[in-house]
C-alpha cells in the first residue's frame, strides 16, 4: 500500500497529536491498547511506511512488539500524524469495522478516537479513564467482599478451635490433677526407699573403703617385690649381655687372628717359594756350597730396605712374587696433580693404581687421611684397597702399621715422599719409592 493509497488519504508531512490530549498522560489501558494496535499493524507495512525507529520491531511477534516496544510505538503515534494514518489505514483494509469510536469497549473507542484525530478524543479518553476507574472501584469492592468473607470463615473457624481448646484444656486440667496426686504419692513411696537405698550404700560403702585399703597394702607389697625381681632380672641380664659380648668379641678376635695369621702364613709360603725358586736357579747355575764372598770376615749383609731410585728399578720390583704396594694417597695426589680437588685427587689416584694392579697383579694399598674426606670416600677398583685413618690417627701410622703387619721376608714397597715415613719403614726392611717416580710409572702405563 502506497502513501497515495487509503480512504482517507495520507498526509506528506508527520505532524503532532492534537492539542486537546495530553498523550503522555494517558490512562494505561489506552496506552498498552495503542501499542497493541500499532504492533499489529507494523507486522504487515512495507517497510518503507514503518518509521526509522521502529523497523527493527517489525521483525517480532506482535506480542512481543507490543510488550517490548510499547513506549517507541506510542512515543511515534504521539509524533507521527502520518503514522498514526498509516495504522488506521491498514485497521481498515485488514481488519474493518474493529478500530471504530463507536465500539462497546471505552478503551478501544479511546483508541480509536486519538489514531483518527477525532475532535472527541479527550471526551473518549475521559470515559476510558472513567470506566478504567470504575472496573478498578468495582474490582477493588469485590476483591474487598472477598477478604470479608474469608476472614469471617476464618473467625468462625477460629471461634469453633476456641471451643475446642478450652475444652481439651478442662480435660487436661482434670488429668493433670489426677496425675499429680499419683505422682506425689510414688514420690512419698520413692522417697523411702531411696532412703533404705541410702543407708544401704553407707554401708556398702565403709566395707568398700577397708576392702580398698587392704588391697592397697598388698598392691604395694606386690609392686615392691615385683621391682625387686625386676631389678635382680636386669642385672643378671646385664652380666648375661657383658658375657655374650665378651665371647662375640672373642670369638671375633681369635677368627681375625687367625685370618691374620693364614695370611701371614700364604703370603710367606709364597715369599719361601720364590725364593727357593731363584735358589735353585743359582744352584743349578753356580753348583753348591758358599760362594767365596758368603765367607769374608767382619761383615754383614743390610737389614733395611732399599731406595727405589727410578721406574725400571719399579718395574722390577714389580716382577717380584707376593709384593705389596703400599701408596701415601695425599702424599702422591698432591704432587702428581695439585690442581684437583681432594675427592678428584682420590678417584683419579685410585683409577690409576687400578689399572696398575690389574697389569701386574701386584697387591696395592692406598692409604689417606681421613679428617680430609667430608664427601662420601671412592669405592676401591678392582685390586685395590682403599684405606682412611679414623679421627685423630695419621695416615703415616696406618702405613707404619700395614708395613710392620706383613710376614718376615715378605716384600714390601711404600710409595711416599714423606722422609720420616721412608725412614721408618725401610728400618721395618720395605722399599721405599719416590711419589715422583711411582707417578712416572702410573702415567707410563
Amino acid at each position: 500500500m502506497s502513501r497515495s493509497d487509503g480512504a482517507h488519504g495520507l498526509p506528506e508531512q508527520g505532524g503532532a497529536a492534537p492539542s486537546a490530549v495530553d498523550w503522555g498522560r494517558l490512562p494505561d489501558a489506552v496506552r498498552s491498547r495503542l501499542a497493541e494496535l500499532a504492533a499489529t499493524a507494523v507486522g504487515s507495512l512495507p517497510s518503507s511506511d514503518v518509521p526509522v525507529p521502529l523497523r527493527r520491531l517489525a521483525r517480532f511477534t506482535p506480542a512481543k512488539r507490543a510488550k517490548l516496544g510499547g513506549p517507541a510505538l506510542t512515543a511515534e503515534l504521539s509524533s507521527s500524524a502520518m503514522f498514526r494514518a498509516v495504522v488506521v489505514a491498514w485497521w481498515e483494509e485488514h481488519r474493518p469495522g474493529e478500530l471504530t469510536t463507536a465500539a462497546d469497549d471505552p478503551v478501544m473507542a479511546a483508541a480509536a478516537a486519538l489514531l483518527n484525530d477525532d475532535a472527541d478524543a479527550g471526551e473518549a479518553v475521559a470515559a476510558a479513564a472513567r470506566r478504567g476507574e470504575a472496573m478498578g472501584v468495582r474490582a477493588e469492592r469485590d476483591a474487598a467482599v472477598s477478604r470479608v468473607d474469608k476472614l469471617t470463615a476464618e473467625l468462625e473457624r477460629l471461634r469453633g478451635e476456641l471451643t475446642e481448646a478450652r475444652a481439651q484444656a478442662r480435660t487436661a486440667g482434670q488429668q493433670r490433677d489426677t496425675e499429680y496426686q499419683q505422682l506425689r504419692r510414688r514420690v512419698s513411696e520413692q522417697g523411702a526407699k531411696l532412703r533404705a537405698a541410702t543407708d544401704a550404700r553407707t554401708a556398702a560403702e565403709d566395707v568398700v573403703e577397708e576392702v580398698r585399703r587392704s588391697a592397697q597394702r598388698d598392691l604395694a607389697a606386690a609392686i615392691a617385690e615385683r621391682d625387686r625381681e625386676r631389678e635382680r632380672a636386669e642385672a643378671e641380664r646385664r652380666r648375661a649381655d657383658r658375657a655374650a659380648a665378651e665371647v662375640a668379641a672373642a670369638r671375633q678376635a681369635a677368627r681375625e687372628a687367625r685370618k691374620a695369621d693364614e695370611m701371614r702364613l700364604s703370603l710367606l709360603m709364597d715369599t719361601l717359594g720364590g725364593a727357593l725358586t731363584g735358589l735353585r736357579r743359582e744352584l743349578a747355575l753356580g753348583g753348591g756350597g758358599p760362594r767365596p764372598a758368603d765367607l769374608v770376615a767382619g761383615a754383614r749383609t743390610a737389614r733395611g730396605g732399599g731406595a727405589v731410585g727410578s721406574a725400571t728399578e719399579l718395574d722390577a720390583l714389580f716382577a717380584v712374587p707376593s709384593l705389596h704396594l703400599v701408596v701415601d694417597g695425599y702424599n702422591v695426589s698432591k704432587t702428581g696433580y695439585p690442581e684437583l680437588t681432594l675427592a678428584d685427587q682420590r678417584a683419579r689416584l685410585v683409577g690409576q693404581l687400578g689399572a696398575l694392579a690389574a697389569r701386574t697383579g701386584v697387591e696395592v694399598t692406598v692409604v689417606f687421611d681421613g679428617a680430609g674426606v667430608i664427601t662420601a670416600p671412592p669405592r676401591g677398583s678392582r685390586g685395590v684397597r682403599v684405606l682412611f685413618s679414623d679421627r685423630g690417627v695419621l695416615a703415616d701410622d696406618v702405613i707404619r702399621d700395614l708395613v710392620a703387619a706383613e710376614p718376615q721376608g715378605r716384600p714390601v714397597v711404600v710409595a711416599t715422599s714423606d722422609r720420616a715415613v721412608v725412614e721408618s719403614v725401610r728400618a721395618c726392611g720395605a722399599h721405599a719409592v719416590a711419589s715422583a717416580v711411582l707417578l712416572t710409572r702410573l702415567v707410563r702405563g
